[in-house]
């Protein structure tokens, strides 16, 4: 951690998107070893990652903005609820325009969303999940940037949110893969396209965490933005995912398990 600490911010949130990024790979990596998946054991998986990323918008994200904006009302600013409110929506509604707009489709879907395009069928496979993936990279980013300029941000909660993402990402590459696979995908190929979402979160954490040393006094908005982000995609994907076949107890028991390890996570190392 000592090494780690003596980098900068930035190439601190590349490391740790890196980090996010591999496990996305290995969960992905699983198809070489299974061709299907129990629904049982997937919709448990969907629900831990929804609780993990449940937990780590409020603990990681909004508190800190919310404190931060606290401090930016003393000196004539916006209310903290509104700061973080006004973030926490335009990050929603970000994903939502790019829902409408960017070709993709999601595993298991038989129509295209988006607008029309001729693209194959694994690119837009590839758009969808990174879309999904995008608010982690930028959360993980923001998080190490709000660490070297907010007192009540650490790095090690920055680092505790990156390891929560990781966490996630590891089932999160296998119910991709594994379900390409049953579709009749080769091995290589499912892997591929599994792991390959999980490159766009290194990118978005070097312009979450760039952007936020260059531009200090929108990091509450930044914060919350990330954070209504992720929301989004665990109400709008995750959940409903995880609920569709039925299991709901067991969907549920993993957003529980979920959401308790992200708040160990970031209340113990944070």
């Amino acid at each position: 951690m000592s090494w780690f600490a003596d980098q900068g911010v930035v190439l601190q949130a590349l490391l740790a998107t890196l980090f996010t990024w591999a496990l996305t790979a290995l969960g992905a990596a699983t198809v070489f070893f299974f061709k299907s998946l129990n629904r049982k054991l997937l919709d448990g998986m969907l629900g831990f990652a929804a609780g993990v990323m449940i937990a780590a918008s409020f603990f990681s994200l909004l508190a800190p903005a919310i404190e931060m904006a606290g401090t930016a009302h003393e000196n004539g600013g916006l209310p903290p609820w509104a700061a973080a409110a006004i973030g926490f929506v335009l990050g929603g509604v970000f994903l939502r325009m790019a829902d409408l707009f960017l070709p993709h489709r999601h595993v298991g879907a038989k129509e295209d969303e988006g607008l029309k395009t001729s693209w194959g069928r694994s690119i837009l496979l590839v758009l969808a999940i990174t879309l999904h993936n995008i608010p982690e990279g930028l959360a993980v980013g923001v998080g190490f940037g709000a660490s070297a300029l907010l007192p009540g941000v650490s790095l090690a909660g920055a680092v505790s949110l990156a390891l929560g993402i990781g966490l996630q990402n590891f089932p999160e590459g296998a119910a991709v893969s594994i379900p390409l696979r049953r579709e009749g995908m080769s091995r290589l190929k499912s892997f591929w396209i599994g792991q390959a979402s999980g490159i766009v979160e290194p990118v978005a954490g070097i312009l979450g965490a760039a952007l936020i040393l260059s531009m200090q006094a929108i990091l509450p908005y930044a914060l919350s933005f990330a954070a209504g982000a992720m929301i989004f995609v665990v109400a709008e994907e995750l959940i409903p995912e995880a609920y569709r076949e039925g299991n709901d107890h067991i969907a549920t028991s993993g957003i529980m398990l979920g959401f308790a390890l992200m708040m160990a996570l970031d209340v113990g190392l944070g």
